[in-house]
């Protein structure tokens, strides 16, 4: 038997891959009601939103097979619309080059472009931080406007503190140059793979009631197989002897202790969290490695509001430092379905934060009120339009990419592979990438076709060398997205 610890995209994935294959497989879910992990949909009198958003759009077919395997007819194709909200004002993104100047203005465009010649005759070698990366593609000035406020917002931490890694990962290719020539008339389209960058597409599938659909379907799917997924076991411990994991231990929500024998697992759960649950428990350097990987946490309130429209945007990304919101979705704008009345409209007010922080830490009433002042300080509706509102906190949202956090996990992924080799990472937190959801989800396939046996192929190698390009129109994109990533095709035999 294997166990699959988490039913979110990764933990589902594997389990419907090894039904496949024939092999005998449970998921355990700590949480009591929802599958989909940071992919489920909350629903609230009615009103469906999403712990973020999340956009279906993959390079690799075999994804979007399963995807539509899942959903079926539920499946919805939506026009993209968003854009960066500052200083008043609305740019487009992905950063158009006639559009930020317009916006900025001639003296604000010239100044911009004085900082990007003036770093290319004096740039970072190395860049070892995500401010010394992307100042030495756009400059220091459009470093400040549209890079570092929502950076830092986002991670809690100064862009200096940020690994280089999370650029060159989210925004590999692209630079102030790239934005500018693209604009000019004579600008051809890529067509070669050196030439394409990485920028996000204009359409993407989405379903109906939101991401969660598809994981409860993908849920039904597994139990009509014979495949049981236990809701509200929350894992306590992975036991292992003589270099297998043997049984997984969980907690359910009466107190009572169960342990499920295991030939193989399949984690998901956070690698920090992973390495503490191990019995016998790794080394001291190990798990000192575990307890230094960080996490960002956050927080949606969501606000009912008394209007059909507030804006055209699936989402839009406040660079506004005087206001603590991050990002704002509009559900309505993703699928009707996600709201009861057409008469009225369901925002997600999205904040970054650290769990136990003063964020954090405040009353939903008083969170609600927050959300409530600064969707009306930004313009889109007054205080008195908003009808009610709720707050979803999500913990360990996004893996932290600081300085160490590579030599970290590196450690004790080379420590798991050789000491307990049943023992399969998947998914972003299991592996600690800042990785989207059909990453993931392939992730955990091939591990899944590893126990099968049908492929050598490591998880942790997905995505190492490959890129991902969402559109082929010469256009750059922005930080701060949430664009998929490059996942390779590894077909079932």
């Amino acid at each position: 038997m294997v166990v699959i610890c988490g039913a979110g995209p990764a933990g589902l994935s594997a389990a419907l891959e090894l039904s496949k294959g024939g092999v005998t497989s449970r998921v355990l879910e700590q949480d009591p009601k929802y599958v989909g992990g940071i992919s489920r949909t909350v629903e609230y009198k009615g009103y469906r939103f999403d712990i973020g958003g999340h956009r279906f759009f993959s390079k690799n077919e075999e994804i979007e097979e399963l995807w539509t395997e899942i959903v079926g007819t539920e499946m919805l194709t939506c026009n993209r619309l968003s854009r960066i909200f500052y200083n008043r004002r609305f740019f487009d993104y992905p950063i158009r080059a006639a559009n930020a100047l317009h916006n900025l203005g001639p003296r604000e465009a010239i100044l911009c472009g004085l900082s990007y010649l003036l770093v290319k005759l004096k740039p970072h070698r190395p860049a070892r931080s995500f401010e010394q990366w992307v100042t030495d593609q756009f400059g220091a000035r459009l470093f400040r406007i549209f890079f570092k406020t929502y950076t830092e917002k986002v991670w809690g931490m100064s862009t200096a503190d940020l690994s280089a890694d999370w650029a060159a990962q989210r925004i590999k290719g692209l630079s102030l140059w790239t934005v500018f020539t693209a604009a000019l008339p004579w600008h051809h389209t890529p067509r070669s793979h050196k030439e394409i960058t990485k920028t996000l597409i204009d359409r993407f599938r989405y379903p109906r009631l939101g991401p969660g659909q598809c994981w409860e379907l993908a849920t039904q799917h597994l139990i009509a197989r014979g495949v049981p997924v236990a809701m509200g076991q929350r894992v306590v411990s992975i036991r292992h002897r003589a270099g297998q994991a043997c049984a997984v231990v969980t907690c359910g929500l009466d107190g009572q202790q169960v342990v499920w024998p295991a030939t193989a697992v399949i984690s998901s759960l956070p690698l920090s969290e992973l390495v503490q649950i191990l019995e016998p428990a790794p080394p001291p350097d190990i798990q000192a490695a575990a307890r230094a990987l960080r996490y960002r946490d956050f927080l949606t309130v969501a606000l009912i509001v008394s209007r059909d429209k507030l804006f055209p945007d699936n989402w839009i990304y406040i660079h506004d430092p005087t206001v603590k919101v991050g990002r704002i979705q509009n559900f309505k704008n993703w699928s009707s379905a996600m709201v009861p009345t057409r008469e009225r409209t369901c925002v997600g007010m999205e904040y970054f934060c650290f769990e136990g922080d003063d964020l954090w830490s405040l009353p939903d009433q008083q969170l609600v009120a927050l959300a409530t002042r600064e969707l009306s300080y930004l313009g889109f509706c007054s205080t008195s339009d908003v009808l009610d509102g709720t707050v979803v906190r999500q913990v360990k949202a996004y893996p932290v990419y600081d300085d160490q956090y590579e030599h970290h996990v590196l450690s004790i992924r080379s420590w798991l592979q050789g000491t307990i080799p049943n023992l399969w990472c998947v998914g972003r937190n299991g592996m600690h990438k800042y990785n989207n959801q059909d990453h993931s989800m392939m992730t955990a396939i091939i591990a899944a076709r590893r126990i099968l046996g049908i492929t050598t192929q490591d998880p942790w190698l997905v995505n190492v060398d490959a890129e991902y390009h969402e559109e082929v129109r010469g256009r750059a994109a922005s930080a701060g997205g949430e664009g998929p990533m490059a996942v390779p095709v590894t077909p079932r035999r």
